[in-house]
C-alpha cells in the first residue's frame, strides 16, 4: 500500500449518516441534522475502488439499492446534495463495471445508480426556478422550495452544477439538467462587477449582490473550479475564457506576494487579508490550466503554515502570521492535499511528497481515534472534535493515496482502455483524463460522449429502420437522445442582466435542418453500425 493512512471498512457503515445543511458564509458546517439517506456511504463509494477493495464497493452499492429514498421530508442544501450525493452516484455508476458490478444491457448509459443520480438532481430543480435562474440555496426533498425561504446565496452554491449536471444530461439524454446549470452560470457572469469580480452572496430574485467580498476562498471557490474544469470536460472554449477573464482580474486586484485577500468587489480595495484553508484547491487549479510557476509559488506559501501548525487552520492572519480567532480548527480538509497530488502529477517535485508524508503523520499522529478520524477543533493545542466529515473520506485520503499511487487507473494515460457497445454505438472509457468534481468524485469524460448522438442521425437511421422493420408509428427509445442547446455566448460586458428562458428547465428546442452529417463511430463500417442499430429498435418493438 502507498502509505498506512486506511479507513477501517467498518467505519463507512458504523457512522450515522452527515447532514446535508447549507455550509455556513465561512465554509464552517451546520448543525448536524440525520437524514435517511446516507451520505456517508454515497461520498466514500470510488474512494473504495480507489483503494482497491472492490468487495465493499460491491456491497455498498447493493445497501444502496435496497435502502436509499429521496422522498423524504428534509431541507437540504442544493449545493452539498450535489456534489455530494449526485457526483458520488455518478462517479460510481461509471466505475461499477471496474469494480466489477454487473451492469445491465445499456450501460453506461442506464443502469440503477445512474437513475439514483438523476432523482437526487430532479429534487433540486425547483430551486432553479427563480426569476434569475440562480437557484436558491436550500431546498425541501419532498415540497421544494420551502415559502419564506432565503433567496440569498453563495456564489459557489450557484456556479457549482456545469460538471455533475452536464454528465447527467449527456448520460440521460435530458438537457434539462444541463440547460439550468449554464443559465446559473450565465447569470453569475452577468453580474460580475466593472473590475471584473464577483462577490460572496447574491440575491437569487432580484440578482443584486448581497455580500461583496471578492476572493477565491469559502462561498465563491468551487465557482472558478468548475468553469475551468467543466470546460475541460465539456471542451467548451466559452467557459475557459471566462475563467481567464477573472484569473486576469484576480492577479490584478487580489494577489499579493503569491498570496491571495479578499478585496471589495466594485473598488479592489482590500477588505480582509487572510488565507482560508479552503483557498488552498487554487494551486492546483492553476496546475490545470499550465500555471505552475505562479501555483508552485503559492502552494510553498500555504505550506508554510502547515507547517507551522500540523495543518491548515480554516483562517490566517497573514500579517499577524497566526490563527484568526474561533478559526483555529482544522476538519481534515483536502485542498492542500489536492493541490498536491495534482502539482506532483504535472512535475515530479518530491517537495509535494514531504506535504504528503506531513499530511499522514500529523493526521495520524494528532486524530487519530478508536472510530475513526475526528477533526482537530484547535490546531494551536490539538484538541478534537467529536465529528469527522465524509469529506475526510471522500477527498482528503483519496488524494493522499493518489499522491503515493502513481500507477492507480485514475491516473491512466491512455495507454489501456475498455471498449463497450452502447446503444448508441461503440464508445472508449477508462482510458484517463477523469474530471474531479469539487467532492474528489472522478467523472470519465469519455462517459458524456457515450449515450448521445446527433438528432438528425438519430432521425435518418431510425427513418431508415422503420422503413426496413414496419416499426410501429410513434416514439422509439432512440428519441429520448438529445443534444444539448446551441452553442452559449457570454456577453461581451458586466452588467447586461437578461432573463432566463423557462426556468423550470423545459427548453424544447428544434434543431436546425442541417445536411446529414457525419456517423459519431467513422472508424466502424455502415452497414455493421447500421445492424447493430436495427437489432436495438427490433429490441424495442
Amino acid at each position: 500500500m502507498p502509505f498506512r493512512l486506511l479507513v477501517p471498512l467498518g467505519l463507512l457503515c458504523s457512522l450515522p449518516p452527515p447532514h446535508l445543511g447549507a455550509p455556513g458564509p465561512d465554509g464552517s458546517a451546520p448543525d448536524p441534522a440525520h437524514y435517511s439517506f446516507s451520505l456517508t456511504l454515497i461520498d466514500a463509494l470510488d474512494t473504495l475502488l480507489i483503494l482497491g477493495n472492490v468487495s465493499e464497493f460491491q456491497r455498498v452499492v447493493e445497501v444502496l439499492q435496497d435502502n436509499l429514498d429521496f422522498d423524504i421530508d428534509v431541507n437540504a442544501s442544493v449545493f452539498e446534495t450535489n456534489i455530494r450525493v449526485v457526483g458520488g452516484l455518478l462517479s460510481a455508476h461509471l466505475l461499477s463495471k471496474k469494480a466489477g458490478v454487473e451492469v445491465e444491457a445499456g450501460w453506461p448509459c442506464s443502469g440503477p445508480l445512474l437513475r439514483m443520480a438523476e432523482e437526487a438532481a430532479r429534487k433540486l430543480l425547483p430551486a432553479f426556478q427563480t426569476p434569475t435562474g440562480m437557484p436558491y440555496g436550500t431546498v425541501n426533498l419532498l415540497h421544494g422550495v420551502n415559502p419564506g425561504e432565503t433567496p440569498v446565496t453563495c456564489t459557489a452554491g450557484i456556479g457549482t452544477f456545469i460538471v455533475e449536471f452536464a454528465t447527467l444530461s449527456s448520460l440521460t439524454g435530458d438537457p434539462v439538467f444541463e440547460d439550468v446549470a449554464r443559465v446559473a452560470l450565465m447569470r453569475l457572469w452577468e453580474s460580475r462587477s466593472d473590475i471584473g469580480l464577483v462577490g460572496n452572496h447574491i440575491d437569487v430574485l432580484t440578482g443584486k449582490w448581497v455580500a461583496q467580498d471578492a476572493g477565491i476562498g469559502a462561498g465563491v471557490d468551487s465557482y472558478f473550479e468548475y468553469l475551468v474544469k467543466g470546460a475541460i470536460l465539456l471542451q467548451d472554449k466559452k467557459l475557459m475564457a471566462m475563467f481567464l477573464e477573472y484569473n486576469k482580474a484576480i492577479r490584478n486586484y487580489t494577489r499579493f506576494d503569491d498570496w491571495y485577500l479578499w478585496v471589495q468587489m466594485y473598488k479592489g480595495t482590500v477588505s480582509m487579508p487572510v488565507f482560508q484553508s479552503l483557498e488552498a484547491y487554487w494551486p492546483g487549479l492553476q496546475s490545470l490550466i499550465g500555471d505552475i510557476d505562479n501555483a508552485m509559488r503559492t502552494f510553498l506559501n500555504y505550506y508554510t503554515v502547515w507547517k507551522q501548525f500540523g495543518g491548515l487552520p480554516e483562517f490566517y492572519n497573514i500579517p499577524q502570521g497566526y490563527t484568526v480567532e474561533k478559526r483555529e480548527g482544522y476538519p481534515l480538509r483536502p485542498e492542500l492535499i489536492e493541490s498536491a497530488m495534482y502539482l506532483y502529477r504535472a512535475t515530479g517535485d518530491p517537495t509535494l511528497l514531504e506535504l504528503g508524508r506531513d499530511a499522514v503523520e500529523s493526521i495520524e499522529k494528532i486524530s487519530k481515534v478508536e472510530c475513526g478520524f475526528a477533526t482537530i477543533k484547535d490546531l494551536r493545542d490539538h484538541k478534537l472534535d467529536n465529528r469527522m466529515e465524509s469529506f475526510f473520506l471522500a477527498e482528503t485520503v483519496k488524494y493522499l493515496y493518489l499522491l503515493f499511487d502513481p500507477t492507480n487507473f485514475i491516473h491512466n494515460n491512455g495507454s489501456t482502455f475498455d471498449a463497450v457497445i452502447t446503444p448508441y454505438g461503440e464508445c472508449i472509457l477508462g482510458a484517463g483524463g477523469y474530471i474531479f468534481n469539487t467532492e474528489a468524485h472522478p467523472i470519465d469524460p469519455a462517459a458524456l460522449h457515450c449515450c448521445r448522438r446527433l438528432k438528425e442521425e438519430q432521425w435518418e437511421v431510425e427513418g431508415l429502420m422503420k422503413e426496413f422493420y414496419s416499426l410501429k408509428q410513434g416514439r422509439s427509445r432512440f428519441q429520448k437522445t438529445t443534444m444539448s442547446s446551441g452553442p452559449w455566448e457570454p456577453p461581451a460586458r458586466p452588467g447586461t442582466f437578461s432573463s432566463p428562458e423557462n426556468h423550470d428547465g423545459v427548453r424544447e428546442k428544434k434543431p436546425a435542418k442541417r445536411g446529414i452529417p457525419l456517423l459519431s463511430c467513422p472508424s466502424q463500417p455502415f452497414t455493421s453500425k447500421l445492424a447493430l442499430l436495427g437489432q436495438v429498435f427490433l429490441d424495442s418493438s
